[in-house]
Order: structure tokens, then sequence, then C-alpha cells
């Protein structure tokens, strides 16, 4: 390779911001009482995907990431408050490195950095991501969140501050954690905990490395949408990391993997109702009717209404409030399925990595999904597969890795072809960096592991000694 180097990738984040409302509701900014506040209409709840329909010129890469801060001398997570916690590094960032503080609601506490198309933004147990900007290449990806890394690392060590690049946090206990101070995160917090046992550790004990990708039309969507609704139990077993709860091995690969299978079976999954060949734009949005919602914002707060489905707010409204077009926009960021439809497509179902690997995750998607060779190739390896078997594989696959069976064979027989498919897409893509080097290079990493039939939870197991291992042990294994 000469000097063709995989960048580090540290980022943090959700590309949910391709259009200004979008941006304003990731940043807590967006009121639907003073945009977008007329009645909304049935035939317009296929506006916020058809309005997102670009040229493939115009199609960009955004990634994802969310990782745990944990204060070194004592290997406890860090918290909301105190000149050590996310209140304080939040007030670094803003004074050396140029970011605007951002609050839910005017006079609130400060849950988001603004800085240009990028935002850094929490999870509810204090996880920090950073949602990059939009991007023609991963190689200008890698850039920003290089950049990102940098200015992190510098504000963070003044405050004994270190970053885990895990799928589950493998120190601390429930107790431990404390709530970012959301109006969202409170609903979510009592109504999602009626709905599944662990969805109080998929809020606060959970991270992840996500990529966002465009299209061209409601087909291109929905196509890219199907194949990557298969493909994403393989390419999250290949990323499984996150083998230790609070300390010790808990026997599988993934945590985070397991634990979403018991998170509310409304919103989450591998969307069977877009398993049918014909299945269209119409039944994602028809199944998203169907979710209950959480909240909706009005005059620049927020209203609760947790368990009324949208298809009944729409028909019937709530304490007086109609259903508007940003309630649609917002609801639909309030859905959590492995592969997600919204003004970008986001496939979601890995565990976070270290920054050796983080560039891997969309690069792989970026090879299978922005080559018309290679999406042709991997729609056809997966035509036959069936739904069932899917599901079955996301709970081996957690637990066995790319040892799991799949279709009578080890799972890493299908995870070496997925990658060859991913590899010729980048290298047909021909996108260089300054040294000439192709996106491929971004995959090296996850090339190598899986050739040895390996996850990073693989690594991260031989690398500690059996049974307990220490809070130092942890955090210098798994930087981020």
């Amino acid at each position: 390779m000469g000097g063709c180097l995989p960048r580090c990738f540290t980022a943090l984040g959700h590309l949910s911001h391709y259009t200004d409302m979008t941006i304003q509701m990731s940043q807590g900014q967006f009121d639907p009482s003073a945009q977008h506040d007329a009645a909304l209409q049935r035939d317009e709840l296929v506006r916020p995907f058809l309005d997102a329909c670009k040229p493939r010129e115009q199609w960009r890469i955004g990634i994802e990431a969310e990782r745990f801060g944990v204060l070194v001398d004592a290997g406890t997570p860090m918290q909301y408050d105190g000149a050590n916690g996310i209140v304080g590094l939040f007030k670094l960032l803003v004074a050396g490195h140029g970011w605007t503080p951002e609050a839910e609601v005017a006079g609130g506490p400060v849950v988001s950095l603004a800085r240009g198309a990028s935002a850094i933004t929490l999870e509810p147990g204090g996880q920090l991501e950073l949602s990059g900007a939009p991007h023609v290449t991963l190689h200008d990806l890698a850039a920003e969140v290089a950049a990102h890394a940098g200015e992190l690392g510098e504000v963070s060590a003044t405050l004994g501050i270190r970053w885990i690049g895990l799928g589950f946090h493998p120190l601390a206990t429930q107790d431990q954690l404390g709530w970012v101070p959301k109006f969202r995160y409170g609903v979510m917090r009592e109504y999602l905990a009626s709905r599944g046992a662990c969805a109080h550790d998929m809020m606060r004990r959970t991270a992840t490395v996500q990529a966002n990708f465009d299209f061209a039309s409601e087909a291109d969507a929905i196509r890219k949408l199907r194949v990557a609704l298969r493909l994403s139990p393989v390419i999250s077993t290949m990323f499984a990391n996150s083998p230790f709860v609070e300390g010790k091995p808990f026997g599988g690969k993934s945590r985070r993997m397991q634990v979403w299978l018991d998170v509310d079976p409304d919103r989450q999954g591998l969307l069977p109702a877009m398993w049918r060949e014909d299945a269209t734009l119409q039944d994602y949005i028809e199944w998203a009717l169907d979710v209950p919602m959480f909240l909706i914002k009005r005059r620049g707060h927020f209203v609760r209404n947790a368990g009324q489905t949208f298809r009944s707010f729409l028909t019937d409204g709530f304490q007086g409030h109609r259903a508007t077009l940003a309630d649609w926009v917002m609801h639909l960021n309030t859905l959590f399925p492995e592969v997600r439809l919204k003004r970008t497509l986001e496939v979601r179902g890995a565990d976070s990595v270290p920054c050796a690997s983080m560039a891997a995750l969309p690069a792989i998607w970026t090879g299978l999904l922005y080559d018309d060779r290679s999406l042709d190739e991997a729609e056809a390896l997966t035509a036959s597969w069936r739904l069932e078997e899917l599901q079955t594989l996301r709970e081996r696959g957690a637990m066995f890795g790319l040892d799991a069976e799949f279709r009578g064979q080890p799972l890493v027989k299908t995870a070496e072809r997925v990658v060859d498919i991913a590899r010729a897409g980048l290298v047909r893509r021909a996108r260089l960096d300054q040294q000439g080097c192709d996106e491929s290079i971004l995959i090296a990493p996850v090339e190598r592991r899986v050739a040895a039939g390996r996850t990073p939870a693989d690594d991260l197991l031989a690398s500690v000694r059996p049974g307990e291992a220490t809070h130092r042990q942890l955090i210098a294994l798994a930087p981020a």
C-alpha cells in the first residue's frame, strides 16, 4: 500500500441534518408552532422522503458514532454536571474551539453544541455524539472526524477523561449513570421501560457507530433499505465489540446486539413489513403510522404524548392539537429499526469501535450501496435470505460472533463475501486521497479481522486476564 494507511476515526454522532429543518430538530431548535404548523394531510406523509431524493452527483456519506466518557483515576462514568462532567467539557469546547451551546428550549440546560453543519449531541446516559457534516468522500469524512478527535482529546486530558469505543459500557452499573436532562429522554425512560426489559440498558449503556446515505428516488430508497436490512445482522456481527458487562465477560461477543432484542418491539428490528418483494415506501409509512409516539412540541414547549399511534394522532388529534408535518418528521426520528429511512437511509446496527476500525463501517456500506455493480451483487447474494433466518442470526451473532452458524456454515464465510463486494465497489468509485489511495484502504482493519474469523470482541477477550478486568485495562484496550 505504500503510504496508504487508514485514517483514525473517533467520531460520534448522527447525520440527521441534510436540511435546515432537520438540523434544527436534532439540536432542539425546531418549533412546530413557528414552522410547518398547518394541519398535516394524509397525502403529505410522503414529503420528507420524496423531498430528500437527489441525483447521484449530490449523494453524500455521513457517520454516526457514540462513545463513553470515563474518569481515568476512578474508572467511573462521566456525569452531566460538574467541572469534569459534560457541562465542563462543553464549556471548554465552546471557549477554545468555536462551538455554540444549544438547549432544547429557551433557558434550558445545554444538551448539544453546533458549529457549521456539525453538532455534538448527547445520548441519555451521557454518551457523546459527533454529528458530522455530509461528505462527498470517505477521506473527507475521516479528516473531519480526526480533527474532532484532536479537539476532544485536548480538552478531555485537562479533565482527566478518557473515551471508550465499545458497544456496551464495560464498567458502569445502572446506578452509576445519570440522565441527560432532555425532555424526550424523560418520556422514553418511562415509556420504553414498559415495552422491554432492556430499555434503560439500551438508552444509557449502549453506543454505536452508524452510517447515512442518500437515494435518488423512492425505488432506489426502498431497494437500498431492503438490501441493507438483509445485510445488517451480518455486518453488525463483524463489528461485535461489547463482551464486557460491569468489568466481566458476559459470555458472548456483543451485549449491545443482545440488548436490542429486548427493546420496544413496535419500533425496532428488521421491519417485517418491508420483506415482501413488492414492498414500497407506502409500506414503510404504514408501519411508522402504527408506532406509538413520544411527544410533540408547541410554542417552544414539549407536550408529552406517549402511547398514541401517529395514525390515531393524524385522525383524532391530541388535547386539541392537530398533527403537523414537523410532528411527523419528529416521529420518524423516534423510530429505531436496524435500518431507518428518513431524509437519509441510516444503517444502525453496529457496536461502537476504536478509531482504527471506525472508518470501516461507513466504508463497507458505501462500497455496497453507492456502486451499482456491488448493489446488484449484494442484492443477488441476499435474495433468498428469509426474515426468520436473519432474526435468528441477530441472536447468534450477539453470542458467537463470526462463529455463528448461518445457512449451514460459519457466518465468517458470508462475511468474507460481503467484504469482497464492498471492497470492489470502493475501488470502482475511485475516490483518491492525497497519497493516491482509494477508499478501500479504510476497510483494511475489518478485512484482516474477518480473514482471521475474528470480531473486535475476540481480540478484547484475548487481551485481558480471565474473569474480571480492571478499569485501567479496559480503558487501555478500548480507546476511542
